[in-house]
């Protein structure tokens, strides 16, 4: 009689090397999709705002825009009320001078697309001397 344990137990192994696959296959796919460049490389220098009103004189040209989203160029509205017809009354007031300061001056109730068509009439005549006026707190425009 043969009283000695029997050698048959199995032992536990862990294989490691799928999870290592697995870890370094996960690795890999997220250095891959990853982006390390910035997404906003355009740098904005913001106006600062001073407690002196700028001088009516300096002010060039002055485009109004009411509540109804009508266009006024220094005082004269504009027919037709589009970008087409905006553009054609900035040509015609501002000739080639494209130098000159422009002051858009919105109605708060304007819409945002009128405000939007106006900056980019703007953009695509070549000025490049825009201001956005606004009041302080309290104020009546």
């Amino acid at each position: 009689m043969n009283f000695t344990p029997a050698q048959d137990s199995d032992e536990i192994e862990f294989n490691l090397v799928p999870l290592i696959d697995v870890i370094l296959t996960l690795l890999i796919f997220f250095m891959i999709s990853t982006t390390f460049e910035q997404r906003s490389l355009l740098r904005v220098d913001l106006p600062e705002a001073s407690a002196e009103p700028t001088p009516a004189a300096n002010q060039g040209l002055v485009i109004v825009i009411d509540a109804e989203g009508r266009y006024f160029v220094d005082g004269r509205e504009v027919l037709g009320g589009d970008g087409a017809a905006l553009r054609a009354a900035l040509e015609s007031h501002a000739g080639d001078d494209r130098g000159q300061s422009v002051v858009v001056r919105a109605d708060a109730a304007s819409s945002h697309q009128s405000v939007v068509t106006a900056l980019d009439v703007l953009g695509q005549l070549g000025f490049v001397r825009i201001a956005l006026a606004t009041v302080q707190a309290g104020e009546d425009g």
